[in-house]
């Protein structure tokens, strides 16, 4: 059975924000009806919890047609692992399953079941890492999420596209439910299974779209790279605690340091998420602060938390450590990092690098408005950040083009990319290398 809630650390979701009043405004212009709920065409299928159930599942599954609706439900913001507790699927011909995978033996009959299908997801990058977790990976997918950005939807959640491209509305009270929870209440199922009931017919408009708007080969590339997404590790991931940058000196970083380790430890071992252990403001006053003693510890404004007192013991340890370290053992003042420095530093250290980014960007931006996209789409903007501070040594325009196309591709960028961008980021290099005109000076009347 799945682990309870750690209640003495409070594992209920947080409350819905007041909502504001009207005041003593007019009343707004009379707006056109809401779409349509949302509804069940096949009611609500029971939960598989079974290895028996998992097998009936995977034999409908397995017998019917087409691409797989597929979505997982995780509990972020309640536990420290990204694991799937619940996974919904649907097909045509085989309806809706909800299969909770946390009592099953094995989730490899599913995806036996499952091979050759296509997969379409919403967020892919979301639920991959999960539902590989399980031993579920696709062979090809369609993210509806990355179409929309394709298509240029200025908002690409489900519901919105939904509501946008089919005309119909879902519910969305239950997105931050702690999916951990068990038995898992019916109005959450009903509102799980609704979130692959509309993935079969979306995918189908936004195939169309696609098609149309002479993307379809973008669109290919861009989920063909999906099947390798592995998520980003993040290298001295304390130094994006909350509140960080307002510290001064080695040694408070060496304490935000240590607190945030020895919390991550605390919350991995719990299953909990860090937050709810200890907020990082908690860590960040601590460290400023640096009290010698539970009693200094727990007495320090701003320093509270769920765990505050119950760990106050690993705190103060944690803190102790660092008054001991060595100038040495201490963190550096900014993080290291393999990529260039901030472009905000390039006007002053490397002019050319700064005159190649600026037009660079601006290029870019141009290109995104006129195919319809999010600029970040278009290229990763790390990718020309590294580009335009290191770019190929040659200046005859041919062999640029191709080493660009070349730098870009050894990135990760995809050939639709580089085919849209490498004319403008070329112009960027071969224009930054000439010497600005100098401004004329102001005529004294």
């Amino acid at each position: 059975m799945p682990d309870t809630p750690d209640t003495d650390l409070d594992l209920e979701p947080a409350s819905e924000p007041p909502s504001s009043s009207a005041g003593t405004e007019a009343p707004p212009a009379a707006e056109a009806p809401p779409a349509p709920l949302l509804e069940l065409r096949d009611g609500l299928p029971e939960i598989v919890e079974t290895d028996a159930g998992l097998a009936e599942a995977c034999a409908a599954l397995a017998a019917a047609t087409g691409p797989v609706a597929i979505d997982a439900e995780r509990a972020s913001g309640y536990r420290y692992s990204n694991r799937a507790y619940l996974i919904q699927l649907r097909r045509e011909g085989a309806g809706t399953w909800l299969i909770d995978p946390i009592p099953m033996t094995t989730l490899a009959p599913l995806q036996e079941a499952l091979a050759g299908a296509e997969w379409i997801l919403h967020a892919a990058t979301q639920d991959l890492p999960c539902l590989r977790e399980v031993g579920l990976v696709p062979t090809s997918l369609f993210d509806t999420e990355l179409a929309g950005r394709l298509l240029g939807y200025p908002r690409v959640g489900l519901a919105t596209l939904v509501e946008t491209v089919l005309g119909q509305r879902m519910r969305k009270e239950h997105s931050a439910a702690d999916w951990s929870t068990r038995p898992l209440p019916t109005a959450w199922l009903d509102y799980a299974a609704l979130d692959v009931e509309v993935l079969l017919e979306l995918r189908e408009h936004m195939i169309a779209e696609l098609d149309k708007a002479g993307k379809t080969e973008w669109a290919r590339q861009e989920f063909e790279h999906l099947l390798g997404f592995e998520p980003t590790v993040r290298h001295e991931a304390w130094r994006r605690t909350s509140g960080v940058h307002r510290l001064r000196g080695r040694r408070a970083l060496g304490a935000a340091r240590a607190m945030w380790e020895a919390r991550d430890a605390i919350a991995a071992e719990r299953d909990v998420t860090p937050g709810r252990i200890l907020p990082d403001s908690a860590i960040v006053v601590a460290a400023t602060v640096m009290p010698i003693d539970r009693r200094a510890l727990l007495s320090t404004q701003g320093f509270h938390g769920r765990g505050a007192s119950r760990y106050a013991t690993t705190w103060v340890d944690a803190l102790q450590r660092v008054r001991e370290m060595t100038e040495d053992e201490l963190p550096a003042r900014a993080p290291r990092g393999d990529g260039p420095p901030h472009p905000r530093t390039w006007a002053e250290r490397e002019p050319v690098a700064d005159r190649r980014f600026k037009a660079a960007r601006e290029a870019m931006l141009n290109l995104a408005e006129l195919h319809h996209l999010p600029v970040e789409n278009l290229l990763t903007p790390d990718y020309l950040r590294r580009l335009m501070w290191a770019p190929p040594e040659t200046r005859e325009p041919a062999a640029l083009a191709d080493a660009v196309r070349a730098q870009l591709a050894s990135y990760g960028a995809r050939p639709w990319q580089a085919e849209v961008i490498t004319g403008a980021l070329v112009g960027a290099i071969l224009g930054a290398d000439a010497e600005p005109e100098p401004e004329p000076e102001a005529s004294e009347d």
